[in-house]
């Protein structure tokens, strides 16, 4: 059973997770393709709502603190 928020994070995070994909593909940096492949795929094995919502926050924030020298 879906929960209306679980699915409003699914939709938000793998938005973002393309977005910071395609940013890492322009780029040719594997750090940001592999966030966002990871935004893109966390939502469909996470089912508890908070726990969903807190790993895509803290991928959110890894990406804004990734740096390549």
């Amino acid at each position: 059973m879906f929960h209306p928020f679980q699915l409003l994070a699914g939709f938000i995070f793998g938005t973002i997770g393309w977005g910071v994909w395609r940013y890492g593909k322009a780029l040719d940096r594997w750090k940001p393709k592999v966030i966002g492949l990871a935004l893109m795929a966390y939502p469909y094995f996470i089912f508890n709502v908070i726990l969903l919502w807190v790993i895509g926050i803290a991928l959110l924030v890894l990406f804004a603190f990734q740096h390549d020298a």
